[in-house]
């Protein structure tokens, strides 16, 4: 891997193929529930020139990143839903780049940590008391084809992490 595959995927690519077994399903249930205090820790105490800083060369600022994280879980949880609710449903795909662009974009991240503590708390909720058949619902997306709502779920468990590792890898480098 070069240092900018490093910077842009600290996790790595995900990995996943296949249909989740239950211990893969309680794995990312886990990883989701806790995202919003993995990302409060990771954003704690940071300046606003902290925030204001590209977590990699042509990269989102750590506070672009807080909000994407909210922007997008909002979406998930909407696709979840639209999946237990129709018959295999096309979603919608957004431009991240723009969304990343707009003034609520460059607010202060408190405001999508309050909002992904109470978004996390119902869609965990959610994703704890559908049924195992449920997992193997399919929606359609517009880029990647079927998916089934095992395979959205091991994404977002990785989505999380990969996104709290730029923040934290970021103070690592800078020493802050």
């Amino acid at each position: 891997m070069n240092n900018l595959t490093d910077l842009r995927y600290p996790i790595g690519r995900i990995d996943f193929s296949g249909h989740a077994t239950k211990e893969q399903r309680n794995v990312a249930i886990a990883d989701i529930e806790h995202t919003p205090e993995w990302l409060r820790d990771a954003v704690h105490n940071l300046s606003d020139a902290q925030l204001d800083t590209p977590y990699r060369p042509e990269g989102w600022t750590v506070r672009q990143v807080v909000h994407h994280v909210a922007d997008s879980h909002l979406n998930s949880l909407t696709r979840f839903k639209l999946t237990l609710t129709e018959d295999k449903p096309t979603i919608r795909t957004y431009d991240e780049a723009r969304w990343a662009e707009l003034p609520d974009a460059a607010g202060p991240p408190k405001m999508s940590l309050r909002l992904l503590d109470a978004l996390h708390e119902r869609w965990v909720y959610l994703l704890r008391n559908i049924s195992d058949a449920d997992w193997k619902r399919e929606l359609i997306h517009p880029d990647l084809g079927n998916m089934r709502l095992d395979e959205l779920l091991v994404f977002y468990g990785w989505h999380g992490r990969h996104h709290v590792a730029h923040i934290t890898n970021l103070r690592k480098r800078e020493g802050w």
